[in-house]
């Protein structure tokens, strides 16, 4: 009878990813997921932001203060304009699994 290899177990455990779970429970939301798609193609407003994604200005605020908290967001103040740009240079393959996933289905349904 051949004897069975042990697997070696990826890193970490389960307390290693609660600030992932944190950060994965703020993007879990349409508003969000869209700020973050918009914003891997420029730097924006708040302003832009909540024009583009329906919603007034300060639930667009909400949002990217959110967002910024957990690290995914970053701001710059150019006179009295804030501009936000994403941070987190893992959210593009992130969205990429999202669009991937999601977008490209909802395109042929329509």
């Amino acid at each position: 009878m051949a004897a069975t290899k042990k697997q070696a177990k990826p890193p970490g455990g389960v307390r290693d990813f609660a600030d992932a779970a944190e950060c994965l429970k703020t993007l879990a939301h349409p508003v969000r997921l869209r700020m973050v798609q918009l914003l891997l193609h420029g730097r924006y407003t708040v302003g832009e932001i909540a024009q583009d994604c329906e919603v007034h200005d300060n639930v667009a605020s909400e949002n990217l203060r959110l967002l910024q908290r957990c690290g995914c967001l970053a701001s710059e103040r150019v006179g009295r304009k804030v501009f936000y740009q994403i941070a987190e240079p893992h959210l593009e393959g992130l969205m990429n699994c999202i669009e991937g996933r999601f977008l490209t289905s909802c395109s042929k349904d329509r």
